[in-house]
């Protein structure tokens, strides 16, 4: 497996069933179905939220199949807080507040790894506050 800042577009570090095993193994989920089902919603969502350069690199990180869903959703033009976002999420699903949160940082903390730090850097800096917490990073915050 290449490091995330060694990978190229066609060589991603993770195939798409070691990334569900991988989100099934974080969330504690009972089944690669659920895991599946959980990475399915929370790639969708991620891909009406990410535009431009990063949208592109992040796709092709990604396993093939994932890649796939990431990109078949069109950017909304609405900006969505970290918060709002998960319960849009959780409106979509019919998921709690609370499980959604979970498969978020579940699935968005593979998408991390696979992004490497550089490039979820600049998707931090372009998604509004609250994403950094849901990928598994501090957000840090500059007092007013």
């Amino acid at each position: 497996m290449q490091p995330p800042s060694q990978q190229t577009a066609s060589t991603p570090a993770l195939s798409y069933a070691q990334m569900l095993e991988r989100v099934r193994y974080d969330g504690a989920y009972p089944t690669r179905e659920r895991a599946e089902e959980v990475t399915r919603a929370v790639l969708a969502a991620l891909g009406r939220r990410l535009t431009g350069e990063e949208r592109v690199e992040l796709a092709a990180r990604l396993p093939r199949q994932a890649a796939q869903i990431f990109t078949a959703q069109i950017p909304e033009t609405d900006s969505l807080t970290g918060w709002f976002f998960i319960k849009d999420l959780a409106a979509r699903t019919g998921g709690t507040l609370a499980t959604t949160r979970w498969d978020a940082g579940s699935v968005l903390g593979v998408v991390a790894h696979l992004a490497g730090p550089s490039l979820l850097d600049r998707i931090l800096a372009q998604l509004p506050s609250g994403y950094a917490i849901l990928f598994g990073r501090a957000e840090l915050v500059q007092a007013a």
